[in-house]
């Protein structure tokens, strides 16, 4: 399976029902990396930030060459060696007008958007590339409408850089995210079940 234009975004809360779930969590990470994704995205929200830092910390010694972005925690992406940072908007323009510094020297910055004048005003805020969704209806936000592919299509026209789909997007809908205009498209947990046959 090609996974160079996807974005893995992790959710350890899927491993939970295991007997070790962290290990179990760490053991998926490791094999998707291994199927070369365009990113590893460490997206766990419910975490405060020094456990966020340690948790970081244990994927990049299990994966060292993995690109790996964090998510949320500045601080963090400054402390541990990661190819990015991604941030909600709302936090996004909130350091920018705050603690600008905190975002020095980050090489790649996200942020999520929601719609087209978000999508623009991230830009305009630094952001590198974009993550829009979402696209299709997902377990993730249950009762939330999808947006569809020509929301996607309209962010992809709106802005100079990379747009990457997510909700709902599983391999096989890649094909027609990327017909969209999408640079590539983040998977949550489409492929939990299918890295454990690797």
């Amino acid at each position: 399976m090609d996974l160079s234009r996807v974005i893995i975004v992790s959710d350890r809360h899927l491993f939970d029902c295991e007997a070790a779930p962290e290990a179990a969590f760490l053991s998926y990470l490791e094999r998707v990396s291994a199927m070369r994704p365009h990113a590893l995205l460490l997206r766990e929200k419910d975490m405060r930030e020094t456990d966020y830092l340690a948790l970081a910390r244990r994927v990049r010694a299990r994966i060292p060459s993995a690109p790996l972005i964090l998510h949320s925690f500045p601080r963090a992406a400054k402390e541990l060696p990661c190819e990015g940072l991604h941030l909600p908007l709302a936090l996004l323009q909130q350091i920018k007008e705050e603690q600008p510094s905190l975002l020095e020297g980050c090489s790649s910055l996200g942020a999520s958007v929601h719609a087209v004048d978000e999508a623009v005003r991230a830009v305009s805020l630094g952001a590198s590339y974009l993550i829009a969704g979402n696209i299709y209806e997902t377990g993730c936000k249950p009762g939330l409408a999808a947006r569809g592919l020509p929301f996607l299509t309209e962010v992809c026209k709106a802005v100079p850089v990379p747009v990457y789909a997510i909700g709902g997007i599983t391999p096989e809908r890649l094909p027609e995210v990327l017909a969209a205009g999408a640079a590539g498209a983040c998977m949550r947990s489409a492929l939990t079940h299918a890295s454990r046959s690797l």
